[in-house]
């Protein structure tokens, strides 16, 4: 009997994006061609774009630098001694779900390729098609704060941004409370969860979703204006250096809010603001209200200007959108 071909396995063959023919790779891995050709509809199933063609065989419509843990953490260098666990993963159903489920003390970290189920805020479902993205959580016990928990994710964004910006990505910019801009249209995510009061030790896990080359045939469900990394900067780094960036700004900003609250984040955070003075429509449980926002509050609030005054807006449950 042949052996089983995990979709790992032939990734792993045509992640340098050549054309890879059938037989060669049935040969080369030891099952059949129709085991070949039943893995590359699986490929396509999680949202890989697989060219096939008689005769040249298949290849992936890019290259595939997959994630690996000796790649990251010698990247990461000495902030990766602050980690007491990294993991990464083939596929997952959420990387904050796979925080949530392994609990344990410590800093712990958890990266995937393809997320089956992953969500920003308010449940809402975020596209994660294999190996063209990047799905990062960040799960730490963090002692009592001197900010509310809704100010966290202006923090990580602050520092996510920032190390973006290092890395030479341009056009970048914050909407509050928790989305990551560039040219205007959302790159990236963040979703804070807790276990526990913050009023004593509580157990935060920050995850980041962020766009890096995804295509359009790759997005169709994405219902608002987008973008990628690979339109922001000259040339991509390595997903390998981005990861172990995006970890490291996430470790930065989990300290700096544990010791100093959200005072350290909130002129840097304003510096990036992409909304302020600008009309937006505030969308509540009960109802939408329109103003021009106004900036962020000491404690992270939306300051908005509606027609009886400047009030603050805190995240909770409400979205925020630009006004025509």
């Amino acid at each position: 009997m042949a052996p089983a071909l995990s979709s790992a396995t032939l990734i792993e063959r045509l992640a340098d994006g050549a054309w890879h023919r059938g037989p060669a790779l049935a040969e080369a891995l030891g099952v059949s061609r129709a085991a070949i050709s039943a893995r590359v509809a699986e490929l396509r199933e999680l949202g890989l774009v697989v060219h096939s063609v008689a005769g040249r065989g298949y290849r992936l419509a890019e290259p595939i630098e997959l994630l690996a843990e000796d790649a990251v953490r010698d990247a990461l260098g000495d902030a990766g001694e602050r980690l007491d666990g990294l993991s990464i993963h083939e596929r997952i159903d959420s990387t904050n779900a796979e925080l949530a489920r392994r609990g344990g003390p410590g800093m712990q970290a958890c990266l995937a390729e393809y997320q089956s189920q992953g969500r920003g805020r308010a449940s809402r479902p975020w596209a994660s098609p294999f190996g063209a993205n990047l799905y990062v959580s960040l799960a730490a016990d963090v002692a009592s704060t001197r900010a509310p928990l809704g100010a966290l994710s202006l923090a990580v964004g602050v520092c996510v941004v920032e190390a973006l910006r290092d890395l030479g990505a341009q056009d970048l910019a914050l909407k509050w409370p928790n989305d990551i801009w560039a040219g205007g249209d959302k790159l990236g995510g963040i979703l804070i969860e807790h276990r526990g009061e913050l009023g004593a030790r509580a157990r935060l896990i920050v995850g980041l979703g962020l766009n890096v080359a995804m295509n359009r045939s790759q997005a169709e469900s994405i219902d608002q204006p987008w973008t990628r990394l690979a339109d922001h900067m000259p040339s991509l780094p390595s997903r390998n250096r981005l990861a172990a960036a995006m970890l490291a700004a996430l470790i930065r900003a989990l300290d700096g809010f544990e010791a100093q609250g959200f005072e350290m984040f909130r002129a840097r955070w304003q510096a990036f603001d992409g909304v302020r003075d600008k009309p937006v429509r505030v969308i509540e449980s009960q109802g939408e209200r329109v103003g021009i926002a106004r900036g962020i509050a000491a404690d992270g609030a939306l300051q908005v200007e509606f027609e009886n005054g400047i009030q603050p807006v805190y995240s909770g449950d409400v979205s925020l959108r630009l006004a025509p």
